[in-house]
């Protein structure tokens, strides 16, 4: 990926890794954002400094995750629990990130469940939820 089109998003690549692995044949792309819709709608159901609730947009949504890569280095994704439902239309992931927060040093480990629904073969929404509380406590830990 370094010398791709998302050589920028080389942090996350553990995240994008996972999803792409758990969505399998039921989208086209190799890459997380080939897979997403031009239109998909990103929504999250926490509150996290600077990462807006809903993200309307492919180009949005590789904007803000940009900025996510220029934050937190993810060294893992694991633990990926997949529920197909709906014919493959629906699909939710159980999984856990582990990283650093590049700022502070400080570890970041948390766990996620994504529902995700799937149109013509690509991610046209995304509901995520994650562990607010270790976020909190990453972003609020001392420096190392």
């Amino acid at each position: 990926m370094p010398n791709s089109k998302y050589a920028a998003y080389e942090p996350v690549k553990p995240y994008f890794d996972l999803v792409r692995g758990a969505l399998g044949d039921l989208v086209d792309g190799a890459h997380f954002f080939d897979i997403v819709s031009d239109d998909v709608v990103y929504e999250v159901l926490y509150d996290f400094p600077g990462w807006p609730r809903i993200i309307r947009g492919r180009a949005d949504l590789m904007a803000r995750f940009a900025g996510y890569a220029d934050n937190i280095r993810i060294e893992a994704a694991d633990r990926l629990i997949a529920h197909k439902t709906d014919d493959g239309r629906v699909v939710v992931i159980e999984y856990e990130v582990h990283g650093t927060i590049l700022a502070t040093r400080v570890k970041y480990n948390n766990r996620f469940a994504s529902i995700i629904r799937i149109e013509d073969r690509k991610i046209a929404h995304w509901r995520d939820y994650m562990d607010s509380l270790a976020a909190w406590n990453a972003l609020m830990a001392p420096a190392r």
